[in-house]
Parts: C-alpha cells; sequence; structure tokens
C-alpha cells in the first residue's frame, strides 16, 4: 500500500510539472505570437511611409529637414532588434511624425489631396492596428512573466531556463512627466 501511495504521488508530480511546463511553452509561444503581430504592422507602416514622404515632399519639398527625420525614424524601427529598442524607435516616429503633420498644417492644397488623405487615413488605421497589437504582445508579456515568477511554477521555469520577456512601451520621456498648469 504504501508503494502504491508513493507511486500516485510521483506520478501526480510528474503529470503536474508537464502540464506546468507546458503552459510555460503555450504562454512564450503567445508571446511570440504577439510580437510577430506587431512586427507586421509596424512593416506595413515603415512600407508607407515613403509614399508620404515622397506626397509631402511635392508640396513642402524645401522642408527636408522634417522630412528626413521621418526617413530615419522610420530606418531606426526598421533596424530594432528588440521590444526595448522598439519601443525607443517607436518614440522617434512619433515625435518625426508629429512634425511632419504640423508641417502639413502649412499647406492646405497638400491637406486637401486625394492621395495624401488616404496615406493618411491607412496611417491611422496601422497606427490603432499597431496599438492593439501592443496591449495584446504585453499582456502575453504580463501573464509569461508571471507564470516564470509564481511559486510552484517558477521551479520548472527555472529548470528548464524558461525566460521573461520585454513589455513594448514607448520610451518617450515627455509622456512620463507630469503636466504643469498655471493659472
Amino acid at each position: 500500500m504504501t508503494v502504491g501511495i508513493i507511486v500516485a504521488i510521483l506520478a501526480i508530480t510528474i503529470i503536474w510539472a508537464i502540464s506546468v511546463y507546458n503552459g510555460l511553452v503555450n504562454k512564450k509561444v503567445n508571446v511570440q505570437e504577439g510580437w510577430s503581430s506587431i512586427d507586421v504592422f509596424l512593416k506595413k507602416r515603415n512600407d508607407l511611409i515613403p509614399n508620404l514622404v515622397e506626397t509631402v515632399k511635392g508640396y513642402a519639398s524645401h522642408e527636408s529637414s522634417v522630412l528626413q527625420n521621418v526617413v530615419e525614424a522610420r530606418n531606426l524601427s526598421g533596424k530594432a532588434q528588440s521590444a526595448k529598442e522598439q519601443g525607443v524607435a517607436e518614440s522617434t516616429m512619433q515625435n518625426a511624425m508629429m512634425n511632419l503633420f504640423a508641417v502639413v498644417e502649412n499647406y492646405p492644397d497638400l491637406k486637401a489631396n486625394s492621395n495624401f488623405i488616404s496615406l493618411q487615413q491607412d496611417l491611422n488605421a496601422l497606427e490603432d492596428d499597431i496599438e492593439m497589437a501592443r496591449r495584446y504582445y504585453n499582456g502575453t508579456v504580463k501573464e509569461n512573466n508571471i507564470a516564470i515568477d509564481v511559486f510552484p511554477s517558477n521551479v520548472i521555469a527555472n529548470t528548464f531556463k524558461f525566460e521573461k520577456a520585454e513589455f513594448f512601451e514607448i520610451q518617450n520621456a515627455s509622456e512620463r512627466e507630469v503636466t504643469k498648469v498655471n493659472f
């Protein structure tokens, strides 16, 4: 009878370990899937930006520094290798695009151009998709990291060298500053 209890405990422990291991693998794959979605949307946006720059260049060719900053931000985004690097690149991209659209405000003909309007709408839709993908990715990172940290699954995670994933955060210092209001 004692042998049967020991075998039963051992079997339950092995089944539990396999279950926890499979759950950790599932969470890891979800994180990879989430990042893949972000990557697809970022590539779509990076493919759209040259068309946008060319359209603006036709109207505002003397604004070359603003256009150059957008191109550099696009290149930085394309070279990012991690969530942290992509966060820095996204901050740079946001600033460059804000400056670009500020310049566009000075050109009523450009704002009325159907090609520009279409590109702007496509860009806005992609930005929404990127935001949704970012939220999904960060949610999967949270679940993954919690599973790696909490007991008893951390025993399996440490044994099989599961690693925490990085959150995808925009590295924009101005977003973190407290807004000052003066009356």
